[in-house]
């Protein structure tokens, strides 16, 4: 891999670039990971969990390790693309990753807004918690990577300690019963928001500018903040899905978070029954979706920043910052019901096709052997899921569980 001659000697800063990377994975897919995954069950989850975790670093590392990266200071995911393969792959790079980046943009402003105006219990016109959210979040996000790994730290610290708050409550109501419930055939179902729940790929080439193109430390901080991420995941997996009926009356179900589109901290608070834990809830979750919002406001900042340089010939950084934050905020502001459906299209289709299926594209162009064998691996699995979610919106699959099996499930 090469490296950039400048600041050879500094060391990467290798566990709060891990601390950006983790909070770019706990944003909304974290929040309704146990929802989507609860309906297959603990042990498919924890299964499916680990087996994205493989497949999202894997990926990550093969672009991590692409030599264009560290030819330009400037280089990003359209540049990079132009390289390999042409400008054709480039536009579609540009499409989709825009789509990517500004859909998960509108999610968390549009998900803030209702995470904050079901656990206050308080209905306000949703363009006002937006507001408040879209000030916080993408002044923070405005001023580049310097300031999101300072500011990110903080945020993960009060979010580990809410988050313990939350496991330890939500702890006391487990009931391990719950958790040996096996239902395979709705594995499918939670695989476009694993792959959102792992996702920080936007970010790369940020992080390969600021740890200088040293490959093996930035394998080493994306193993880290990856794997932070993945045992958090798997930590609230088991509270969550041990402490929540699959189905039941009241709000305090899985069933009625899969069915309203909720985040699993609705029906835990309802399970829990307490003012501290709602207030815990509350922070926890609005940390989460920040922390992820200024990761991909960054990584977008930075794309949009290559596009006006190499097509408007301007670096101005008000123009960026219209153009980065201006169209997610207008969008959430026109649709705010729009969170769930935002997630589930980019993460089956937009961050599987170019963080998935493409990786494993590059390495049948480059490689032979057990590599190229690895690359056809990676193809497989993400085409699976992007067919899947294309089916789901096309209406051609019909997996989710209906009213059929919810009233079978209260039957039991």
């Amino acid at each position: 891999m090469a490296r950039s001659t400048a600041q050879p000697n500094t060391t990467p800063p290798v566990f709060s670039i891990a601390l950006v990377i983790t909070g770019n994975m706990l944003g909304a897919g974290i929040l309704g990971l146990p929802v989507k995954t609860g309906i297959a069950g603990f042990v498919p989850a924890i299964i499916g969990t680990v087996a994205m975790w493989a497949l999202m670093l894997a990926t990550a590392l093969i672009y991590a390790s692409q030599k264009s990266f560290a030819e330009s200071a400037h280089a990003d995911l359209p540049s990079f693309f132009q390289r390999e393969l042409g400008n054709t792959g480039k536009w579609i790079t540009i499409v989709a990753n825009l789509i990517i980046l500004y859909g998960l943009l509108t999610a968390y402003i549009s998900g803030a807004a209702a995470v904050m105006e079901s656990l206050l219990q308080r209905p306000l016109p949703a363009w006002i918690p937006m507001l408040f959210f879209f000030g916080v979040a993408a002044g923070l996000s405005a001023f580049g990577m310097d300031i999101l790994r300072r500011g990110n730290t903080i945020i993960m610290i009060l979010m580990w300690a809410t988050f313990l708050a939350l496991v330890l409550m939500t702890g006391q109501h487990v009931n391990p019963q719950r958790l040996a419930a096996i239902k395979w055939r709705f594995l499918p179902i939670t695989l476009p928001i694993l792959v959102t729940a792992f996702h920080f790929h936007n970010i790369i080439p940020s992080i390969c500018r600021t740890m200088h193109f040293d490959f093996p430390a930035i394998a080493k901080t994306m193993a880290l903040g990856t794997g932070i991420g993945l045992v958090m995941n798997i930590l609230w997996s088991l509270v969550v899905i041990g402490a929540l009926p699959l189905a039941g009356s009241g709000a305090g179900t899985i069933e009625y978070a899969f069915l309203h589109n909720l985040p699993a901290t609705v029906p835990l608070a309802d399970i829990v029954q307490n003012p501290f834990f709602t207030s815990c809830a509350l922070t926890f979750a609005l940390l989460a979706i920040t922390a992820a919002f200024m990761a991909n406001g960054t990584a977008l900042s930075s794309f949009i920043g290559d596009l006006t340089a190499s097509h408007l010939g301007s670096t101005r950084r008000g123009l960026v910052f219209a153009l980065t934050f201006l169209p997610p905020l207008a969008i959430a502001i026109l649709y705010p019901a729009i969170f769930l459906s935002a997630l589930d299209l980019v993460g089956g289709v937009g961050i599987c096709l170019i963080f998935g299926i493409l990786p494993g594209v590059l390495v049948l162009k480059h490689s032979c052997g057990l590599r190229k064998l690895g690359g056809w691996a990676i193809l497989f699995c993400f085409a699976l899921v992007l067919l899947y979610e294309l089916g789901q919106e096309f209406g051609l699959l019909h997996l989710a569980p209906d009213a059929e099996y919810w009233n079978h499930v209260l039957a039991r």
